[in-house]
């Protein structure tokens, strides 16, 4: 008769070997790439699970940086920008080099500083068709551009939308300095309210869309 293998077991948590930071479900992962060239693979935990032997696996959903899509890395997309792919795979869990924290867009742009392991994610990707959801997100600024948060963007105190300084005709240096902005449309507004208090420089922490905002 045949024998039947040992069954599997699931862990609640496992340790980084050589460190003693811990892995759990539900926790951001860096995993080691086969070309030691390339940055560490960025995965979400799904499961951990050891076999008779005590060989620990990972079930992980992969992260993809924007390079790793079919469209390619794109003017918006943020250095730190992660897509949350519908591919999973099973890994072991000696590959794992460490934890990192991937925040939701709104959480990312509230941080005062961004650690190496800080990143974030505003895209689901669908890794065999290159769709994401949503596939619509709020442009701003003339150039209409989705916002990237690692772009300085200066707040027009009549329409509330956001502009980048090139796309004014200024530097990030004169935008930095500035007390009040207008853009061209309201500025030729001679009703437009202007207050030194309400001025904003971006990283911004709440989108301001309005409704008649285009999407793309």
């Amino acid at each position: 008769m045949a024998k039947t293998k040992p069954g599997k077991k699931d862990l609640e948590s496992y340790t980084i070997k050589g460190t003693n930071k811990v892995v759990r479900a539900g926790e951001c992962v860096l995993m080691r790439p086969s070309d030691s060239d390339k940055p560490p693979y960025v995965a979400r935990v799904e499961k951990i699970e050891a076999d008779h032997r005590n060989n620990v696996k990972v079930r992980v959903r992969w992260y993809y940086r924007p390079e790793e899509s079919i469209g390619g890395r794109r003017q918006f997309h943020g250095a730190k920008e992660l897509f949350l792919s519908d591919h999973y795979d099973v890994q072991s869990a000696h590959t794992i080099e460490g934890k990192c924290i991937v925040h939701s867009f709104k959480n990312y742009t509230k941080l005062e500083n961004v650690g190496a392991e800080d990143y974030f994610c505003r895209f689901e990707y669908k890794a065999s068709t290159g769709a994401f959801t949503p596939d619509r997100v709020a442009v701003y600024c003339k150039c209409e551009m989705p916002y990237n948060p690692d772009d300085l963007m200066v707040q027009c105190e009549g329409c509330k939308d956001w502009f980048h300084p090139s796309c004014m005709g200024m530097t990030i240096e004169q935008a930095k300095k500035l007390d009040h902005f207008l853009c061209s449309e309201c500025s030729s507004d001679e009703d437009t309210k202007r207050s030194m208090n309400n001025f904003h420089v971006s990283p911004l922490s709440e989108p301001k869309v309005e409704p008649k905002r285009r999407k793309r």
